[in-house]
């Protein structure tokens, strides 16, 4: 059975940049960045190319990912996913360590996969390239070796990786340093071989909306790469600044068991304005062969929101529920933490069918490990609900639900006790700077209590209810436009999740959520 008619872009929304992809025969692997989030590189499996499913998460231990008092915006940068002779490959940098470039690999996609072997390599945006022959070769991002001229005067170097012992040998090789005059940041570079042709698919000009996709070609690896006078193939920076879909760059291109080309490519929804709250997503474009040089969409040159199905099998993805009820012995695969968690913070079997978490020290607005479990934001309207028991013996003691840019921005609605009663209070992080924007004195103590955020575009909302039926309206109309990248900067969408905190101060205090509940409007 073929899948059929057209498909909503992008195929991974939300907070998935710089998407990696490879074919194993008949299925297909993505991979995409993760920043300060923890677990990290999260692998994704279809056949399709259209419905992908999370079988695992390439970084999924301490020992692979240690993440420190990264920014949100550190971390884990843009991967490469490759398979060669029965084996996964998933390199990438840590820019927040000494590990820097690393690979890991793995027999099943679906892990565990390897320890790092680090690199010592130089720059970002490290991928991988199987020649003919068997051997490999990395290929990477760094500062011209001559001196850079700018901020961002980048080359595209190559040099050969013994998979043997996992080291650089011989000598790198400046292969490209992008396409345009006086460019910026070329980088995310990938290598494949046609018709004996070595071609070099990268961007340039940032991640944001002048990014654009170049490429090059050379018949060797260690010769000079011409670039197409076409160039770039690919960007929406003409497009203006109204266009639904910008910042189009950072791809991969797929070949199907069928001799059909695909990309894959990250790109952002401003809404409301041009404002980009959930960050860089993962898009599909069909791509095709011109002669020698590529052409991505023929006849429209854009990315669309809309893909037509490959001339593959239906594949069918589990949806994610978007109800988590904590009645299983570990959270779902695509929930994550603010950098490393604090293992015993967290706990599934305190209170079965619960999520217990410790009022932790650390706060959201801070670079330590807070008790926040999260999930990402995928749509412009939606709902996040959760249902808590939590009797907090001190005013520090705060638990609710949170929506997150960074640690500058965010928004937080947390119960609470002023010694007396119970207290709702609405924070809002604006410039790194905090206030409490809305406070509810509620007559008693109560032990069971729901909370909700709502999204009506930029408008945000937050309510209550203690009889679990009838919602209040603690605030409404709250900017959501604080929580895009345009305003708060880095690489990274919202997440929004479940949130414990004693404000600095240990504790010793747990809340109990029941479920958290997600879902688009």
């Amino acid at each position: 059975m073929k899948s059929m008619n057209l498909h909503s872009n992008p195929i991974l929304p939300g907070f998935y940049p710089d998407p990696t992809i490879c074919r194993v025969g008949d299925d297909y692997y993505l991979a995409t960045s993760t920043f300060a989030y923890f677990p990290g590189v999260p692998i994704f499996h279809s056949k399709d190319l259209i419905h992908w499913e999370q079988i695992g998460n390439a970084l999924d231990r301490p020992s692979q990912l240690p993440l420190g008092k990264s920014e949100v915006s550190e971390g884990i940068f843009a991967p490469t996913l490759r398979y060669h002779d029965g084996t996964f490959y998933m390199i990438t940098t840590n820019v927040s360590n000494e590990l820097g470039n690393f690979i890991v690999t793995a027999t099943d996609p679906a892990g565990p996969w390897s320890d790092p072997y680090p690199l010592g390599s130089e720059g970002i945006d490290p991928s991988l390239f199987f020649d003919d022959d068997g051997k490999c070769y990395y290929c990477g991002t760094k500062p011209r070796r001559e001196g850079a001229r700018y901020f961002g005067d980048n080359e595209i170097y190559i040099q050969e990786l013994d998979l043997n012992t996992m080291k650089l040998v011989g000598d790198s090789y400046p292969a490209w340093h992008g396409a345009l005059r006086g460019v910026e940041w070329p980088e995310g570079p990938h290598i494949y071989k046609k018709n004996g042709w070595y071609y070099l698919l990268i961007s340039e000009a940032g991640t944001a909306h002048e990014h654009a996709i170049s490429i090059a070609r050379s018949k060797s690896l260690f010769e000079p790469f011409e670039g197409h006078r076409g160039n770039p193939i690919m960007t929406h920076r003409h497009l203006g600044y109204d266009y639904p879909i910008v910042n189009v760059g950072h791809p991969d291109i797929v070949e199907t068991q069928n001799g059909e080309w695909w990309m894959v490519l990250l790109a952002s929804r401003p809404y409301g304005g041009y404002h980009r709250n959930m960050g860089r997503e993962t898009y599909l474009v069909p791509f095709t062969w011109d002669g020698d040089w590529p052409v991505i969409n023929p006849g429209k040159g854009i990315v669309e929101d809309t893909v037509q199905a490959p001339d593959l099998p239906l594949f069918f993805a589990p949806p994610v529920p978007t109800k988590e009820d904590f009645n299983s012995d570990t959270l779902p695969m695509h929930f994550m933490y603010l950098r490393n968690p604090i293992e015993e913070n967290y706990s599934l079997t305190q209170k079965p069918g619960y999520l217990s978490m410790k009022c932790g020290a650390d706060c959201l607005s801070s670079d330590g490990k807070p008790s926040y479990v999260c999930t990402r934001q995928t749509g412009f309207s939606f709902r996040l609900e959760t249902a808590l028991e939590f009797s907090p013996t001190a005013p520090n003691e705060q638990a609710g639900i949170a929506i997150f840019q960074n640690a500058a921005f965010n928004y937080q609605c947390l119960v609470g006790t002023d010694g007396n009663n119970s207290v709702l209070s609405i924070l809002k992080t604006q410039d790194g700077k905090t206030e409490t924007i809305k406070t509810i004195l509620l007559d008693n103590k109560y032990s069971n209590m729901k909370l909700r955020l709502e999204a009506d575009m930029q408008n945000l909302s937050f309510s209550y209810s203690t009889d679990g039926k009838s919602f209040t309206t603690i605030i409404d109309k709250v900017d959501g436009k604080i929580l895009c990248t345009d305003v708060a900067g880095g690489f990274v969408g919202n997440t929004m999740g479940i949130y414990a905190t004693a404000n600095g101060s240990e504790s010793r205090t747990f809340a109990a959520f029941d479920y958290m509940e997600y879902y688009n409007a």
